[in-house]
């Protein structure tokens, strides 16, 4: 093997192993639809979500292809809870919302969603843990590999208060796409490819400066490290989007580039 074809040959093999690694997760045999939404179903939507009300005519018929598309390949179970048709949209919503301008993403580290009355403890049992706190949300791990579990409360209030900047179901469906793809900067890397990764962990530190000094309007969850800073803010950006353009002009460049969301 003579040192040009060597030379070609790791070219190609680094070229494929990358194009293999960001299509981690995309059109990789998920099922395809049975039947479009119905019309309640678009109603729905409509009522509680209002990326989707947002949207132009031609993006609702994507987002409900892919809400309909998720929910064949991702089945969404109550624990101590009645699942309704609301509820299996608005964690498809949640699901969508991250990844809508990705338009080949689909999930492959889930295949079942878990919803709680309320919140939990690190047991995932109903109630808190000892230092007074519960869990909203969470990517199950180990046993609960390809689990996620939300709080049915939470993933409700997350939809119903834009104002609250808050959504469980986005912030955990980011975190899945950071355990699907890995991160850099607490990016994860299906959002990182052309960003100036080191500029925004300067202004993601500046930021945490200022949640912890409370001149902050995000809340002191995303001051715990990089990644609940990402998700956080996104929730955010995604509920808020006005405000957030306005309080925080330089983190919002970067999440719309982030998440091709130029407008």
């Amino acid at each position: 093997m003579n040192e040009t074809f060597l030379i070609i040959f790791l070219i190609t093999f680094t070229a494929a192993m990358v194009v293999l690694y960001f299509r981690i997760g995309r059109g990789s045999g998920w099922k395809k639809p049975k039947r479009p939404l119905s019309n309640k179903d678009r109603s729905i939507l409509s009522s509680k979500v209002q990326f989707y009300k947002d949207l132009s005519s031609d993006d609702k018929k994507k987002f409900e292809f892919r809400a309909v598309e998720f929910l064949e390949n991702v089945k969404v179970s109550g624990v101590d809870a009645k699942v309704t048709r609301a509820d299996e949209l608005l964690v498809a919503s949640g699901a969508i919302i991250p990844v809508f301008r990705f338009k080949d993403w689909q999930y492959t580290g889930i295949n079942e969603v878990l919803l709680y009355p309320g919140g939990f403890d690190d047991s995932f049992q109903d109630g808190i843990n000892d230092d007074g706190t519960d869990n909203m949300g969470m990517v199950g791990d180990g046993p609960l590999d390809k689990k996620m579990i939300l709080s049915k409360n939470d993933l409700h209030n997350g939809f119903k208060n834009q104002r609250s900047h808050t959504n469980v179901a986005i912030h955990e469906f980011i975190h899945l796409i950071e355990k699907e793809t890995g991160a850099t900067e607490g990016i994860p890397k299906l959002f990182v490819e052309g960003n100036d990764t080191a500029e925004w962990a300067k202004l993601v530190r500046s930021e945490i400066d200022k949640i912890n000094a409370g001149k902050s309007d995000i809340i002191e969850y995303a001051a715990e490290d990089m990644q609940e800073f990402f998700a956080t803010v996104s929730e955010y950006f995604f509920m808020d989007r006005d405000t957030f353009r306005s309080k925080h002009s330089e983190l919002n460049v970067f999440l719309e580039k982030m998440y091709r969301m130029k407008d």
